[in-house]
């Protein structure tokens, strides 16, 4: 799990996922951008091993990549969750872990992709916003989505009123897509890298 801030999407993975003992879901390693990120706290008191590799330790961003995989490989992860990790990753980083890394943004992607997200879609007067959990690819917010769900944006809504309800299903949604990985049922497409299957082979949606 890489992080960069206050970890409300982690705690939900490892209340929903890490702690019970039959979710067959372990979260064995959680790696902060931030030495001081509230979220390294949460990830200790479950139990988790937690580094920090900042980019200020690193001359370019392709050395923090290279330092950040061989962290995040050491634990064998079967799956790489950014849960907040607010940093753009290279294909140092997301080559090593080829359709493991998914990702999590607040809105209906490919609509109001990058920084700001909440806050672009306001400012549209959209009526419609939500949550993508997608792959990660070197082009940022761009892999195709795994999960989607739809936010309403309501008259008189501000940034902190739309992401309240935004968080709620964010928090629903990622540890829904990590299940959906545990469970084996997650297929991309090898001939079309856009399509995603969800299900077994034989009932894919």
């Amino acid at each position: 799990m890489l992080i960069s801030g206050s970890g409300t999407n982690l705690q939900a993975i490892l209340d929903e996922l890490h702690a019970p003992a039959d979710s067959g879901v372990e979260c064995v390693l959680v790696v902060s951008s931030s030495a001081d990120a509230p979220g390294l706290e949460r990830a200790r008191a479950a139990g988790v091993s937690t580094q920090v590799v900042a980019m200020a330790d690193h001359p370019d961003r392709e050395s923090r990549d290279d330092a950040l995989a061989d962290a995040v490989a050491a634990a064998k992860p079967d799956l790489v969750v950014l849960a907040g990790f607010m940093s753009i990753l290279t294909a140092n980083f997301l080559g090593r872990f080829p359709d493991r890394v998914i990702n999590l943004h607040p809105s209906l992607l490919p609509a109001f992709p990058g920084v700001d997200a909440i806050g672009q879609a306001l400012t549209w007067g959209v009526r419609v916003t939500g949550v993508t959990v997608h792959f990660a690819e070197v082009e940022v917010d761009a892999g195709p989505p795994v999960l989607q769900e739809a936010v309403p944006v309501r008259y008189g809504d501000d940034e902190v009123s739309l992401t309240a309800r935004i968080r709620e299903v964010e928090h629903r949604l990622l540890p829904a897509a990590i299940r959906l990985f545990a469970d084996g049922a997650v297929r991309r497409d090898p001939g079309d890298r856009r399509q995603v299957g969800i299900g077994s082979e034989g009932g894919l949606r």
